[in-house]
C-alpha cells in the first residue's frame, strides 16, 4: 500500500457575460471534480450541484481500481435519478415539458491498484482532464460534443472546432430526457499513473473554451502552487473575455511513501524520483 501525497488549488468565476455561476467543483481527497450546468438548459446550478454533492461522498475513502469505479457509477447515476426527479418536480409545480437540467461532469479519484496508486479519471460532456508532465500538457479526456465528432470523422480540424458556431453543443451529459444525449450520458473511464502526471488540471470549458493550450500549459508551468495556478487559469479565462463561467482545479503529486509493514526502511520519494525509478 502507498500513502500519496497531494497538493490541490481551486478557483472559479462567473465570468463577464453570466448572471450566475452553474459551475460547481470538489477538491476533497480522494476525489476531485468540475460540474459544468449547462446554461443553455434549466437551472444548470441545480444540476451541477447535484453531481458534486453525489461525488462528495468518494471523499475520505479508500479504493481499489473495482471499488473506485463502481463508486463513481454509482455516484453518476445517483446524480442523474436526483436530476429525473428534480425535472419531474418542476414540471408537475407548472414548468414546461421540456424542462429540463443539465451538467457535465470531469471527475478524478486516487485509486489503488495491484500495480500502484493511479488516477481513475472520468468524463461526460466538454469539461476536460489535462495531465501537465515535464512541461507537456497533454488532454487526456475527449470531449463528448459535435465539434469533436466532426474532427474525429475528418469534416473539420481541431483548430476550426475551437472556433466552430456548435462548438458548445454536447452530446453526452447528466440530465433529463430533454437534454441531449439524455440519460444515455455514460462515463468514458481513463486509468493514469501517477507517476505519468505530476499535475492534473479538471476544468469547465469556461477556461479550456477561452484560453488556449499554449497559455494553459505557460500558467501551470509558472506557478509551483496549485492554488495560484487555479487562480491563474480562471482569472485568464475572464481576461479573454469571460463568456462563460470558468472553473479550475489543479492537482499536484507530491509525493509517495510505501507504507508496507516489510519495509521499515521505505522513504518518502519525490515524484522527479518515482519517475526515474520507474519504466
Amino acid at each position: 500500500m502507498n500513502r500519496v501525497e497531494l497538493h490541490h488549488g481551486a478557483a472559479t468565476d462567473v465570468g463577464l457575460v453570466r448572471e450566475v455561476n452553474e459551475d460547481a467543483f470538489l477538491a476533497d481527497p480522494p476525489v476531485f471534480v468540475v460540474a459544468d450546468g449547462m446554461g443553455g438548459h434549466d437551472r444548470g446550478d441545480i444540476a451541477s450541484a447535484y453531481a458534486v454533492e453525489e461525488l462528495a461522498r468518494l471523499a475520505h475513502g479508500d479504493y481499489g481500481l473495482e471499488e473506485g469505479t463502481a463508486a463513481v457509477d454509482a455516484a453518476l447515476q445517483a446524480a442523474q435519478d436526483r436530476l429525473l426527479a428534480y425535472d419531474e418536480e418542476q414540471r408537475a409545480a407548472g414548468a414546461a415539458d421540456s424542462f429540463a437540467a443539465g451538467t457535465t461532469v470531469v471527475l478524478a479519484l486516487l485509486v489503488q491498484s495491484p500495480d500502484g496508486p493511479h488516477w481513475l479519471l472520468a468524463n461526460v460532456g466538454d469539461s476536460r482532464i489535462y495531465r501537465f508532465t515535464e512541461g507537456e500538457l497533454e488532454q487526456v479526456s475527449v470531449d463528448h460534443s459535435l465539434v469533436q465528432e466532426l474532427v474525429d470523422s475528418g469534416r473539420i480540424t481541431p483548430d476550426a472546432a475551437a472556433v466552430h458556431p456548435s462548438r458548445n453543443v454536447v452530446t453526452r451529459a447528466l440530465g433529463g430526457a430533454a437534454m441531449p444525449g439524455a440519460v444515455s450520458g455514460a462515463a468514458d473511464y481513463y486509468l493514469l499513473p501517477l507517476a505519468a502526471a505530476e499535475r492534473l488540471l479538471l476544468c469547465s470549458d469556461g477556461v479550456s473554451g477561452m484560453v488556449d493550450d499554449v497559455t494553459i500549459a505557460s500558467t501551470l508551468a509558472r506557478y509551483d502552487d496549485p492554488r495560484d495556478a487555479a487562480d491563474a487559469l480562471v482569472a485568464a479565462a475572464v481576461a479573454a473575455g469571460g463568456h462563460d463561467n470558468a472553473t479550475a482545479v489543479v492537482v499536484d503529486v507530491v509525493g509517495l511513501a510505501n507504507e508496507d509493514p516489510y519495509d521499515s526502511h521505505a522513504q518518502r520519494l519525490s515524484l522527479e524520483q518515482k519517475l526515474g525509478a520507474l519504466p
